[in-house]
């Protein structure tokens, strides 16, 4: 058994469903505290920016060297 739908009712489908995922996102951010970072946590940040805003890179042998 096949079903047809309107394109336009498929649209409207698809914009509810993105406001109901908007929606549930907001309600998320509401419920659900945002931590305070530490003081080292903060400090791991900024240098992080830093490095952005510096454009510095980093050879992927490195970081691999670091998590393993």
């Amino acid at each position: 058994m096949t079903v047809a739908i309107p394109e336009k009712d498929v649209s409207l489908i698809v914009d509810k469903l993105d406001q109901v995922r908007l929606e549930i996102l907001r309600l998320r951010a509401a419920l659900i505290p945002e931590e305070e970072p530490t003081p080292d946590e903060r400090k791991t940040m900024e240098e992080a920016r830093r490095e952005i805003r510096e454009e510095a890179t980093t050879a992927l042998v490195e970081l691999l060297g670091e998590l393993l």
